[in-house]
């Protein structure tokens, strides 16, 4: 499961050959959540509100990173 984000004890993953849609992972030890790539809300799961302020903040900053993650991992020809 690679890690595209770190900040303290939060980290964001995409992990590979994962469900749709696009999503990656909120983890952190107050967090464990999953958020849609596209329109950035979550999907399930549950996250302390400052985990998901700055996991959204660096998403809408780094989305085509996201979408290019996700396609590494998930889309095979």
């Amino acid at each position: 499961m690679p890690c595209i984000f770190r900040d303290g004890k939060l980290a964001l993953y995409i992990y590979a050959d994962d469900h749709t849609p696009p999503h990656f992972h909120i983890r952190s030890p107050d967090s464990n959540a999953q958020v849609e790539i596209e329109t950035l809300e979550m999907m399930r799961g549950n996250a302390s509100r400052a985990d998901l302020e700055k996991a959204i903040e660096w998403s809408l900053a780094n989305r085509e990173h996201l979408r290019d993650k996700w396609r590494e991992f998930n889309e095979r020809d």
